[in-house]
């Protein structure tokens, strides 16, 4: 009886409650870094939108944040793509569960607004870079429609952009405004 208790107290701490085993970096916004890769995605961002005629978006070190800790909440705590968060559960055909999503932003962060999420990702010794997300995201028509402002979002101005890559999972992050905090640092490797 005693390792069945033990057993079922160690899944209890490990997630099957909610409790995740990853947990958020408050987020600050003097310390907020990207890598090369994901500098080199928002670039590949902005030059699929240049050749569309669209204009560039502003880099937000809040929204880079969130992309950062979607990016590895579902590597580390759900381990499948899904706009859900391990605090949340998001399903794409139950409009309820939208708000998980869009307010992460301003749960997370001082960035006050709604956030709107492109994620992409593979199971496994999978790992997303920069080039293999984006043109997994111009073969999605909702996706590429969020991206270059198609359909729905014709009438969207984007004003900022986060981007998290981690392990096998990339996420960006748009808002329809201005991140006062500016833009992150690229870190130096």
């Amino acid at each position: 009886m005693k390792t069945v208790i033990s057993f079922v107290a160690i899944l209890f701490a490990f997630g099957f409650s909610g409790i995740s085993q990853y947990t958020f970096e408050k987020y600050n916004s003097k310390e907020t870094t990207i890598s090369k890769e994901e500098h080199l995605l928002y670039e590949l961002i902005n030059q699929y939108r240049k050749q569309k005629r669209l204009p560039a978006i502003e880099l937000s070190k809040a929204l880079c944040h969130v992309a950062k800790l979607h990016a590895k909440d579902l590597e580390l705590n759900l381990e499948t793509l899904t706009h859900g968060w391990s605090t949340c559960k998001y399903k794409d055909n139950l409009a309820k569960t939208y708000p998980c999503m869009w307010e992460k932003p301003s749960e997370l962060t001082s960035y006050q607004f709604t956030g709107y999420e492109c994620a992409h990702g593979g199971e496994g010794n999978y790992v997303a870079t920069a080039k293999t997300s984006l043109e997994s995201w111009k073969s999605s028509v909702p996706h590429n429609n969020v991206i270059i402002n198609k359909s729905i979002w014709k009438n969207t101005t984007w004003k900022a952009i986060g981007i998290g890559i981690y392990g096998g999972y990339a996420t960006i992050w748009f808002g329809e405004e201005k991140d006062n905090d500016g833009s992150p640092i690229i870190e130096a490797k």
